[in-house]
């Protein structure tokens, strides 16, 4: 991962795009996807249009009452179609004690529209293949695999002049997925192994062009008979530097989590494009 973060550091930025408005990349999700923090979004990571390819690179951090989630990752854009992503997740187990770790490894593609320069908003699809790296507390509490693909479609469009003069963005996105806490307790269950459609969305306001704020809604499955899993939200800001780098700060509320109430905290990601 290192020696990655260094190679696009040392990338010649004469050799890469520039072309798309500041923020129309989001910013990167916690599952190493373009978008909030977390919810994938129709858009494209990056700043590159047609013939053009973009990189990107990221670290997170979301800190609640009792578990700490650290992400890290890097991404690849090509002519404002395809993204491909990989992202390492440490899950802490800051009350009970442990770590349980994840990668992903996704894909995007954009089906048609464009989030602003067309009436109809920007579609995209998405996978994201999911695999478990320390899997025995999850087979231990009824999670039938250590892996697992999640499909979603997402549709995001921005509206120019909206609410007092500013922009507005809004997303939906529907998730098939088998997996437990987004794959972090690993996928299905003793009792299930079919995927379940969730429903995703994001709302966010451009105070200016670089500065929004907004809202987000994730829906999650309920399978681990041992302990409820809830929806997650937030309420974020992310700050479009430069189209080089961004800020996304947020306050979380990930409900019960492994059967402790209340996760409540904070999230930070900082994120560079190339």
């Amino acid at each position: 991962m290192r020696m990655l973060l260094l190679l696009l550091l040392l990338i010649s930025c004469s050799t890469l795009a520039n072309s798309r408005v500041i923020a129309t990349g989001g910013a990167t999700s916690i599952e190493g996807s373009a978008g909030g923090g977390i919810v994938p979004w129709a858009v494209i990571n990056g700043y590159n249009s047609n013939d053009e390819w973009s990189a990107n690179a990221f670290i997170s951090r979301v800190s609640v009452d009792d578990f700490t989630l650290n992400t890290s990752g890097v991404g690849l854009s090509l002519d404002n179609r395809w993204e491909f992503s990989y992202a390492r997740q440490q899950f802490k187990l800051d009350t009970i004690g442990g770590q349980l770790r994840q990668d992903i490894l996704g894909v995007k593609y954009r089906l048609t529209g464009d989030l602003l320069y067309t009436a109809m908003p920007q579609l995209s699809v998405g996978a994201q293949y999911k695999r478990h790296l320390d899997f025995d507390l999850p087979a231990a509490v009824g999670a039938r695999s250590r892996d697992g693909i999640d499909l979603y479609l997402a549709a995001s469009k921005v509206w120019l002049d909206a609410i007092a003069g500013r922009n507005v963005l809004l997303n939906a996105t529907v998730r098939a997925t088998k997996a437990n806490q987004t794959g972090l307790l690993g996928f299905g269950s003793d009792n299930s192994n079919s995927y379940q459609l969730m429903l995703e969305s994001s709302a966010a306001i451009l105070l200016t062009h670089q500065l929004a704020v907004g809202v987000e809604f994730k829906q999650k499955p309920n399978q681990l008979a041992f302990a409820d899993e809830q929806h997650w939200r937030d309420i974020f800001v992310a700050w479009f530097i430069n189209r080089n780098l961004s800020v996304t700060a947020a306050y979380t509320d990930l409900g019960s989590i492994a059967g402790l109430s209340s996760q409540q905290g904070w999230y930070l990601s900082l994120e560079g494009t190339w």
